[in-house]
Formats: C-alpha cells, sequence, structure tokens
C-alpha cells in the first residue's frame, strides 16, 4: 500500500517498518551457509589486497606444483606461512587486455580485478565495468554486522576526470563497485576509518556519543514524519507521488538506523584512535589501514574488505629502501638489470606488508576456533604480470587463510594458460553463501582451491 495513502500515525509505522525490516534483520539468523560462518560457528570473512604494477615474474614464481613447491624470493617474507597459502599461476583477466580498445593497461587492470568486466572506455560520466565480488559478497551477508563492507585504499582517490589513455579516473582509482556504474570510493585517513566505525574519543567518550547520534537521528525521523503527515493532506495528487517517493527514502534511513540499533553500541576495538592525517611513511601509512582492517573482522563490524595498495600506474618512488625512480618509470624496465634489481626490492617491500597483515590475522583468535586467518579468505593479487609488457595473463595471485576449513591450503596450483580469474571470485562467492552460476567472465567453478 503506498505510504500516501496510509494514515501517518507514527506507532504503526514502526510497527509496520518493523514487519518489513524482520527479513533482512533474521538473515543472521538463518544457517551457516547463508550467513557464510564456519563449522565452527565462526564468522567467515573475505579481504583482497591488491598490488600494483605486476612484478618480477622469474623472482615471484614457486618452484615445484602441488604441496611439494619452494616459494620464490619475493615470497619469502611471508614463507613462514606457506601452510596457510595457496598459490595460484595461470589466471588471466581477458578483458583487461586492450580488445580494440587501445592503450589503458593500468585502468582496465584495476577495474577488471575485481570484476572480471570489461570496463567501458569513458573519461565522461557514462563509466561502466561491473559489480565487483566483494560487493557481490556484501549484499548477500552484509546484514549479518553493522557495516556491509570496507573498502580503504593508501592512494589518492578520484572518481572523475580522465587518467591512462582515455579512461576516467574512476576505474583507475577504485576496486570495489557497488553496481556497474558506482564506485565504492574507499577512504584513505585511519583515523577517519576508526571514527567511522568506533567512534572518537576514548571508550567513554564514544559511548556517550553513540548515545546522543542515535537520539538525535531518531528526534530528526519523528519530525520528518509529523511534518510529512500535516503536508501531504493539502498536495494534490502528483505531489503526493513526490512525497510518497520522499518518504520511500526516509523509510530506508529508518531502517538503516534500526538496522544499527540491533547491534547495539559500537564494540570497544581495545585501542585509542590513530591520529589524525595520514602517516609520511608509506609503510607506516599501510600497516595502519591494515590494522584497520583486521580491527573491523576482530570486532565483527564487517566480513567483506578491501585495500588498495597504491592504484595500477603509480609511480611513488621508495626512498626508504633505496629506490628514488618512481615505481611505474621503472615497470617498463625493457630488460634493464639495474631498474629489475629496483623492482624487486619494491617487491619484497609489499610482501612484507602482507607478511605483517598475515601475522595479525594468524595472532587474534576467534571465540568459536580458529585465528582471523584461519577464519578467512585473503586474496593478494594484481592486474598485471609483467608490467613491462603490460600483461593481464599469468596474474599474481595468493589466497591466505583456510576459509574454516573450506579451502586447501599449502599448495600451488598450475591452471592451463588463460584460466578466468573469475572461476576464483566465483568459488569464493560459493564459499559466502552466493550460489551464482557466474560471475564476470568466469567459465567455471575453481574446484582446485
Amino acid at each position: 500500500m503506498p505510504l500516501a495513502s496510509s494514515p501517518f500515525d507514527r506507532r504503526q509505522f514502526l510497527r509496520g517498518l518493523g514487519t518489513l525490516v524482520s527479513l533482512p534483520a533474521m538473515e543472521s539468523l538463518l544457517p551457516a551457509a547463508s550467513v557464510a560462518q564456519t563449522a565452527g560457528g565462526a564468522p567467515l570473512r573475505m579481504s583482497f589486497i591488491y598490488l600494483p604494477n605486476g612484478v618480477i615474474l622469474d623472482k615471484w614464481r614457486p618452484e615445484g606444483e602441488g604441496k611439494n613447491f619452494k616459494m620464490g624470493p619475493t615470497m619469502q617474507p611471508f614463507g613462514k606461512f606457506q601452510k596457510d597459502l595457496q598459490i595460484f599461476t595461470g589466471f588471466e583477466h581477458a578483458n583487461g587486455w586492450s580488445g580494440g580498445d587501445g592503450g589503458g593497461d593500468h585502468a582496465r587492470a584495476n577495474a577488471t580485478i575485481l570484476t572480471g568486466a570489461r570496463p567501458r572506455k569513458t573519461a565522461g560520466s557514462d563509466i561502466f565495468v561491473g559489480m565487483s565480488v566483494d560487493q557481490v559478497a556484501a549484499q548477500h551477508v552484509g546484514q549479518a554486522t553493522r557495516f556491509k563492507s570496507l573498502e580503504l585504499s593508501c592512494d589518492s582517490v578520484r572518481g572523475s576526470g580522465a587518467c591512462d589513455s582515455g579512461y576516467s579516473c574512476a576505474y583507475q582509482f577504485n576496486i570495489s563497485w557497488r553496481t556497474p556504474t558506482t564506485p565504492a570510493a574507499p577512504e584513505t585517513n585511519p583515523r577517519q576509518v576508526f571514527e567511522r566505525f568506533f567512534g572518537a574519543g576514548s571508550a567513554e567518550e564514544r559511548a556517550k556519543s553513540y548515545a546522543a547520534r542515535q537520539h538525535r537521528q531518531r528526534s530528526i525521523l519523528d519530525f520528518v514524519l509529523q511534518d510529512a503527515k500535516s503536508l501531504n493532506q493539502q498536495l494534490g495528487r502528483n505531489d503526493q507521488h513526490k512525497m510518497d517517493e520522499y518518504l520511500t527514502g526516509v523509510r530506508e534511513i529508518e531502517q538503516r538506523i534500526e538496522n544499527m540499533e540491533k547491534f547495539g553500541p559500537p564494540p570497544d576495538p581495545g585501542r585509542e584512535a590513530p591520529e589524525d592525517g595520514i602517516p609520511s611513511s608509506y609503510e607506516d601509512h599501510i600497516r595502519l589501514m591494515m590494522d584497520m582492517q583486521v580491527l573491523a573482522f576482530q570486532t565483527d563490524s564487517t566480513r567483506i574488505s578491501t585495500l588498495l595498495l597504491a592504484h595500477d600506474g603509480s609511480n611513488r618512488s621508495f626512498r626508504e629502501i633505496g629506490v628514488s625512480e618512481g615505481h611505474h618509470y621503472l615497470s617498463h624496465h625493457q630488460e634493464d638489470k639495474s631498474k629489475i634489481a629496483k623492482i624487486e626490492k619494491i617487491d619484497l617491500f609489499y610482501a612484507r606488508q602482507f607478511a605483517y597483515y598475515l601475522e595479525r590475522m594468524q595472532a587474534l583468535k576467534d571465540a568459536q576456533g580458529g585465528s582471523l586467518l584461519d577464519n578467512s579468505m585473503v586474496v593478494y593479487c594484481g592486474g598485471l604480470s609483467d608490467a613491462n609488457r603490460h600483461r593481464h595473463d599469468d596474474l599474481p595471485v595468493i589466497v591466505a587463510g583456510r576459509g574454516g576449513g573450506r579451502l586447501k591450503t599449502g599448495q600451488h596450483v598450475r591452471f592451463k594458460d588463460k584460466t578466468p580469474m573469475a572461476n576464483l571470485h566465483l568459488r569464493l562467492l560459493h564459499e559466502m553463501g552466493v550460489r551464482e552460476p557466474s560471475f564476470g567472465d568466469s567459465t567455471g567453478l575453481c574446484e582446485e582451491a
């Protein structure tokens, strides 16, 4: 029944609203397969960490296959986690290649990595690529947590304008897409992430702030609904329709508030908020953002997250490890040994950050058993393999974590060339309870994982 034709007694409206939101609220109580829980009852989490500008493949590739493999030199920083990892060779994003669209490999690398779809080549507002795997999962399990998903970046955020060879900056600076036309813009400031999830100040101050905020939100909605009730009686049919659309939006806000309220005050993360602003050290910035992701998982504030370390094509220098030239510049090394050696240093730098993340995830235990890492599926990946030649096949892809026992860890899997990476995305979606027959350009379920 349209809102405009129903009596606006607020108590009746809220009773009706309670009925309307009962299904999403109850989704968190459905069987484990629907809410992505492990066999032991722990939440199943999924995260993606993006590695920019490819790698030096000779140093990346493991020796051997199956359970009997030796990690490549670039992987040594996280070598102690070999039994917790799956390393994949042979994945491709076919939609990353030119396909007649000319240059723009860096934009396509970012745009395809989690969508498996071809981005429309445009620098205007008519961007179009595909919904990303993290957001498909978030739609399915997001009602079980305060926040459906968390998007982070250690890079600048740009959502418009031209960047790479006629592609919109939205493709190059986002890896998460809520819809084919709407990127999920990431947060770059760790302080803002903390306050979004837990509030500002001490634990006591955060609790008081939460209570006051909830009261104000309720009071605002009370006023809006009462005002709309009086006004609606004075409107013509067309304006009543506009008011109906407006109140539908109000009801959506109220649903979001009720969804937050059912979880009570935000949990105490056991630490003070980071200092405001972005750290001057890139390594410090990365690790703080990783800490924020781990905190969000630890407090079950969300179960889905992405972290863009830097966009593909990033020309950041790494003076802290003795590399003064830009990353993108060096990646087009044309077999220059001195440039390759510097890229290897950068690859190792990123590997150390991934090792830090794995250590944090392994150190924290779930109440239901196992560590956060045991009960997660963490994808460390890049949209280019050999950046010197802008290759979108043989991509660097690692999955860490046992997925609560759902995944086969401690193995190196070599696929036949040009196996869609979307096959892996489809498998991860199935483990999250999303039983779609396909995703992106998938050709089947990745059974090997």
